[in-house]
C-alpha cells in the first residue's frame, strides 16, 4: 500500500510542475495582444499600461519608442480598425513567448493615412503571475511585398 501511495504522490507532483511550467495558451496571448491594441485605438492609457511594462522598449521604421513615446503617440493616432491574423506564438521556457502576427490597420496617424497591412511581433514576459509586453515592432508590408513581386 505505502508502494502505491508513493507512485500516486509522485504522478500527483508531476501532473503539478509540468502544469506550472507549461506554456501559455496561444488564444490566451493572442487575447493579450488584442486588449494591447484596442487599449491603443480606444486611448485608455490606464488599460494599456495594465498589459504593457513600464519598461517596454518598441522598433519602428520611425525610430525607437518607449511607454512614455507610446502613449504621445496614442493622442496623434486616429485608429478606426485593426485585425490580427496569422498569429504564431513561440515559448522560451515558462516566462517568455514571442509572438508574430499581422495586423490590418486602418486610421491616421498626426492627420496622415497610415492604414495598411502591418508585420508585428512582441516580447511577452511573466512576472508575478501576470504576462505583460516588454517589447514591440511592426512595419507596414512594402508595395512590392503585397503584390508578390520580388
Amino acid at each position: 500500500m505505502k508502494k502505491y501511495m508513493t507512485y500516486a504522490m509522485t504522478a500527483l507532483f508531476a501532473t503539478i510542475s509540468v502544469s506550472i511550467a507549461a506554456p501559455p495558451d496561444k488564444d490566451a496571448m493572442m487575447a493579450k495582444e488584442k486588449a494591447a491594441w484596442q487599449a491603443f485605438k480606444d486611448k485608455k492609457p490606464d488599460d494599456f499600461k495594465k498589459i504593457v511594462s513600464a519598461n517596454m522598449v518598441a522598433v519602428y521604421a520611425e525610430g525607437m519608442s518607449d511607454m512614455q513615446k507610446e502613449l504621445a503617440d496614442m493622442q496623434k493616432w486616429d485608429m478606426k480598425s485593426f485585425a490580427i491574423s496569422d498569429y504564431k506564438a513561440t515559448s522560451y521556457g515558462p516566462d517568455t513567448v514571442i509572438s508574430t502576427y499581422k495586423v490590418a490597420v486602418e486610421g491616421t496617424y498626426d492627420g496622415k493615412d497610415q492604414s495598411g497591412n502591418y508585420n508585428a511581433a512582441s516580447v511577452w514576459q511573466k512576472k508575478k503571475g501576470e504576462w505583460q509586453a516588454i517589447f514591440h515592432t511592426d512595419m507596414k508590408e512594402a508595395e512590392a511585398a503585397k503584390s508578390g513581386a520580388q
